[in-house]
């Protein structure tokens, strides 16, 4: 396409969106619930024709020398089918969020004012690698009544198109407009250029994929963001705690899957249960691998550890996201200096404490600036789905409009709606 397509290309997607928006708005619930329940059972069905085009996207991505975490995100095994079909579903059985008004109170003058929860209208989606995403996207703009232009990474175009025309069927299959969830048909980056300079066709942008795509939005876009750029989770582990607990959930923060935005990049210990922690979870990084980046008290503790990777860690290394089976180490004094330590370098997006002290919890939730704070559970729960949303469209370390996994309520709005009997102001 020419720069003159592309821009016609953009505001076709848009127009279309802004006209089916109006239908999802006034759709019932009824017929929502119908359309997640078809797509959940057309992905069940269309599993082998879906595993089909994802392996052409599969031997692209091979022949291209992407990495392997991101080959891992691409692929679209049975499981991944099967917990988004079951995410549709869960949806579906969720109560209907929109016009529902709550805090409806009777002022002096005789009306009564309340708050109505809308959908925001349109979103745009724009996202890499996992194809999954497509039916979390289009499953929750479904639910929340919103209609949606979604633009997948180019290496899972084949994947993407594929399922995107499954959700179209079951929006046609329950009377709603097919061009209420869109995909992207074309590579071309300029299309993201376009959908996010088009505030009169779209409400609200939500990038998911790598720092770079998510700060060339935020700079370029001219109509609000949803986003984070940085998945630097911490494991802080407490003294007091329970040390077999911390090494099994330390463990499976870490290597349960590397390539997550909520796999645990940085680990914490306190001073006071240091050596006879490090020694345990070092043996247990070891034996999978992980690099172990530490400050030089983490670093004696667990040099006697046999076949551990230990390095020492840069300043940069307490900030870093890896997205790999590297991890940063230190020992720190105690709960106000791990506070202290995720607050400055973390990028508020999940973050846990592994404690036996009731106080030292609560001031590490009350305390601790991220999106998702935890007591004795691994980071890795971070996730829509796992929280009962259904699913997520991403996770946002903003304070502004949406926190943390954004699901359901997170595609709303509130307005203010006024009842009155023929009131006048005076």
């Amino acid at each position: 396409m020419n720069a003159l397509n592309i821009a016609e290309y953009a505001q076709t997607l848009g127009v279309q969106a802004r006209q089916a928006s109006a239908a999802m708005a006034r759709a019932g619930a009824a017929t929502k619930n119908l359309a997640l329940r078809a797509l959940a059972r057309l992905l069940r069905e269309n599993l082998p024709a879906l595993q089909a085009d994802n392996a052409r996207d599969l031997a692209r991505a091979d022949a291209a020398g992407l990495s392997a975490p991101m080959v891992d995100r691409l692929r679209l095994t049975p499981k991944v089918i099967e917990t988004v079909a079951q995410g549709c579903e869960q949806l579906a059985a969720m109560p209907d969020l929109i016009g529902q008004v709550s805090g409806l109170q009777q002022q002096e003058s005789g009306i009564r004012v309340g708050r109505m929860r809308v959908p925001l209208g349109v979103f745009a989606m724009v996202y890499e690698s996992r194809p999954n995403v497509t039916i979390e996207a289009a499953s929750l703009s479904i639910k929340s009544g919103n209609a949606c232009i979604l633009r997948g990474g180019s290496e899972a175009i084949e994947s993407n198109k594929a399922l995107a025309r499954l959700v179209q069927q079951a929006l046609q299959q329950a009377g709603l407009p097919p061009e209420a969830v869109q995909l992207v048909q074309v590579t071309d980056r300029e299309v993201v250029g376009q959908l996010i300079t088009m505030p009169e066709h779209v409400d609200v942008v939500i990038p998911r994929g790598g720092k770079g795509l998510i700060e060339r939005i935020s700079r370029e876009a001219r109509v609000p963001v949803i986003k984070h750029l940085d998945g630097n989770c911490h494991v802080y582990v407490d003294d007091p705690c329970d040390l077999a607990m911390a090494v099994t959930v330390a463990d499976n923060a870490k290597t349960q899957k590397y390539s997550p935005c909520n796999a645990a990049e940085s680990l914490l210990v306190a001073r006071g249960v240091a050596a006879a922690f490090l020694p345990r979870i070092g043996a247990v990084y070891a034996a999978k691998g992980v690099e172990m980046r530490c400050d030089a008290e983490a670093a004696a503790l667990l040099a006697g550890v046999e076949g551990a990777r230990i390095a020492p860690a840069s300043e940069q290394d307490w900030s870093e996201e890896y997205l790999a089976p590297v991890i940063s180490v230190k020992v720190v004094a105690g709960l106000d200096e791990a506070i202290a330590h995720i607050n400055r370098y973390g990028s508020h997006h999940t973050d846990a404490i592994l404690t036996r002290d009731h106080m030292h919890a609560q001031r590490f939730l009350r305390e601790v600036d991220s999106a998702s704070v935890m007591v004795n559970a691994s980071t890795r729960f971070a996730d829509g789905f796992e929280y009962g949303l259904g699913a997520e469209i991403g996770i946002s370390t903003d304070k502004f409009h949406a926190r943390g996994p954004v699901g359901l309520e997170g595609l709303t709005s509130l307005k203010y709606v006024v009842l009155g009997d023929g009131e006048v102001r005076t």
